[in-house]
């Protein structure tokens, strides 16, 4: 298995006090070795992903930021990425992978933005009966590898949902992610490809649930087939 690199870790430092055009045109043949590398990682954890799941597509994110829109005009970000879709329209929720100095690694699953249409769907589940969703977040492994559930939620109840409802805590979410965070000293680890892994393998009862109403109406027909 491919390891992350000390000296990926070590240039990302070096670009954060040098996130400049020039500096980086310089030193972009160094990066580019070491971004064939980390893209070998990103494969390695594709291939064990496989075992347990359909992997259609691994995408490493570019280095460049979109400044079109920002105030901050530095041309770099200061992380390197990857994403893991899954094959739809069966299978729903994606697998993020993050790597950046200074113990800021992580890795983060779930929904991110979710259409309106999905958000709506998973609401209703909830406000009908919640109690297996719940069952799921308590799950044993799912704790031990990822915590508790997360994601941005509303301030008050979404338009036609009771706002006294007893699980109205997770109706108003308008995100259903987990995140584990990483150091330094565990992301050069030999065996980080396989400790993604284990964590991307746990979240799995939660996918399967999550897939089984983004894929069904209400009535528990099938809307892919």
């Amino acid at each position: 298995m491919k390891s992350v690199s000390k000296e990926m870790l070590q240039f990302l430092k070096k670009l954060k006090n040098n996130n400049n055009r020039e500096w980086f045109d310089e030193h972009k043949p160094e990066f580019k070795a070491l971004e064939a590398e980390v893209k070998l990682f990103y494969k390695d954890v594709s291939v064990l992903m496989q075992k347990h799941d359909i992997i259609e597509k691994t995408k490493a994110f570019r280095i460049y930021r979109d400044v079109r829109f920002s105030k901050n005009k530095t041309p770099c970000k200061k992380h390197v990425a990857a994403s893991f879709a899954r094959k739809k329209p069966g299978l729903r929720g994606g697998y993020y992978l993050h790597i950046q100095p200074n113990d800021k690694s992580f890795i983060a699953v779930g929904f991110w933005a979710p259409n309106k249409e999905d958000l709506k769907r998973i609401r209703k589940e909830l406000e009908i009966d919640a109690s297996e969703f719940k069952s799921i977040l308590q799950d044993k492994n799912l704790r031990k590898h990822w915590g508790n559930l997360q994601g941005e939620t509303l301030k008050t109840a979404p338009r036609g949902f009771d706002k006294t409802h007893k699980d109205i805590d997770l109706i108003n979410h308008k995100q259903f992610t987990f995140t584990k965070n990483f150091t330094d000293k565990e992301v050069l680890q030999s065996d980080f490809a396989e400790v993604v892994d284990e964590h991307y393998k746990a979240i799995r009862p939660f996918f399967d649930y999550m897939s089984e109403i983004l894929t069904t109406d209400l009535n528990g027909l099938s809307l892919i087939d």
